[in-house]
């Protein structure tokens, strides 16, 4: 339930929800082979590293990951090969919590690179035929300063 004394006077919250973390999707939701696009996590229990890195790249990337590890050098293992945009070495990362280039691979981000300077490219209109730096249906488009 969200605390309507957090909102303006009249606000329309229809589109808010709060926030959830969810352990143990079964593995036949599609919940479990897509990444949430709402206020939701998933948890899971991993037994190896390898593992882990299947679970967390399951739905072909994400935006945004944590890792929470005592090495460092495990970490900088699973972050240098985990399919992730963003990623928090012992502290969450969010997709807007620097001014910085923000897209993702895999079905983890279909659309325009936002974030920087590339924020007014994707919101207004640009030459004719021109190719927006973006992961699309019919191609990807990566800019050099990613």
């Amino acid at each position: 339930m969200l605390d309507e004394s957090l909102f303006l006077p009249g606000q329309d919250i229809s589109a808010y929800h709060p926030a959830r973390s969810l352990m143990n999707v079964p593995r036949n939701c599609d919940l479990y082979h897509q990444e949430p696009s709402r206020p939701i996590d998933t948890i899971i229990v991993a037994d190896t590293i390898e593992e882990l890195m299947n679970e967390m790249d399951v739905s072909g990337g994400s935006l945004v990951a944590s890792v929470a590890c005592d090495s460092a050098q495990t970490t900088g293992h699973i972050l240098g090969e985990l399919r992730s945009f963003k990623a928090g070495h012992n502290r969450p990362r969010s997709r807007g919590d620097r001014a910085e280039v923000f897209e993702g691979i895999g079905q983890s981000w279909i659309g325009c690179i936002v974030g920087g300077g590339y924020l007014l490219n994707a919101v207004t209109e640009g030459p004719p035929n021109e190719r927006l730096y973006g992961n699309f249906p019919d191609y990807t488009l990566l800019p050099e300063d990613r």
